[in-house]
C-alpha cells in the first residue's frame, strides 16, 4: 500500500500561511475620551467617535498608574483597572489592532491634548534591524507566533523622539542624522505614513537603547 506525506506539508504550508495572514499592524488614534467602563473605551477622534475593547492585556500610561498599580497589589489585587486612572474628558492616545471590525485597545496613554493626529494613522513597535541618513528598518513580533520586517523612508521631516535626542538635536542645530540617534539595537516605536509601497517614518520614538537594562 502506498502512503502519501504530501497532505502533511500541505497542511504546515497552509498553517504558516494562515499565521502571517493574521499579523495585525498597530494602529494608533488620539482624542478625547467619552465613554468608558472596565471592557470598553470610547474615543472622539476629530469628530469621529471610535470605541475600543478593552481588557486586563491593555497596558495604561497615566500620571499616578504606577502608583495605584502598586497599591492595587498590595490590596491583593491584580492590577490597576483603566476606570482608576482614565476618566472622561481625557485626552488619551490609543494604540490597538483591529480584527473583523473590532478594535482592541493594546495601549491607552493619557497626553496632555487631543492633537491633530488622524484616526487610524500607522505605528508599528519592533527592534532596529538597520538604519541609515534615509531608511529605517525594525523586525518584531506580529502575533500568532509570526513576525514582521518593515523598512521605512527617513527624511528631514522625520522627528525622532526619546531620552537625549532634544539635548543632541539641539547641538548639532537641530539638524542632526538619524543614525546619530538611533542605532541598531535599540526598541522603537514608529508612526508613519504610506505612499504606495513606501511607508515614510514620521515619529520614530526610542523606547529602549541597546543594552539598556
Amino acid at each position: 500500500m502506498r502512503r502519501f506525506v504530501v497532505p502533511i506539508v500541505i497542511v504546515a504550508v497552509t498553517g504558516a500561511f494562515i499565521a502571517a495572514a493574521a499579523a495585525q499592524e498597530a494602529k494608533t488614534a488620539r482624542g478625547t475620551v467619552t465613554a468608558l467602563t472596565g471592557s470598553m473605551l470610547t474615543v472622539d477622534v476629530a469628530g469621529t467617535s471610535l470605541t475600543f475593547a478593552v481588557d486586563d492585556k491593555t497596558r495604561v500610561e497615566a500620571p499616578g498608574a504606577g502608583t495605584a498599580t502598586r497599591q492595587a497589589q498590595s490590596a491583593g489585587q491584580a492590577g490597576v483597572k483603566i476606570t482608576d486612572v482614565v476618566k472622561t474628558g481625557n485626552a488619551v492616545e490609543v494604540t490597538y489592532t483591529e480584527t473583523g471590525g473590532t478594535r482592541h485597545a493594546t495601549q491607552v496613554r493619557r497626553v496632555s491634548s487631543p492633537g491633530s493626529n488622524p484616526a487610524n494613522a500607522t505605528r508599528s513597535d519592533g527592534k532596529v534591524t538597520a538604519v541609515t541618513a534615509t531608511s529605517l528598518t525594525i523586525s518584531g513580533s506580529a502575533g500568532g507566533g509570526s513576525s514582521f520586517t518593515q523598512t521605512f523612508v527617513v527624511d528631514t521631516n522625520t522627528r525622532v523622539v526619546g531620552r537625549g535626542a532634544g539635548t543632541a538635536s539641539a547641538r548639532g542645530g537641530g539638524k542632526l542624522p538619524i543614525t546619530d540617534l538611533v542605532s541598531v539595537g535599540d526598541s522603537v516605536s514608529v508612526s508613519f505614513r504610506k505612499a504606495g509601497d513606501t511607508l515614510h517614518a514620521r515619529n520614530v520614538t526610542v523606547m529602549a537603547k541597546a543594552g539598556a537594562k
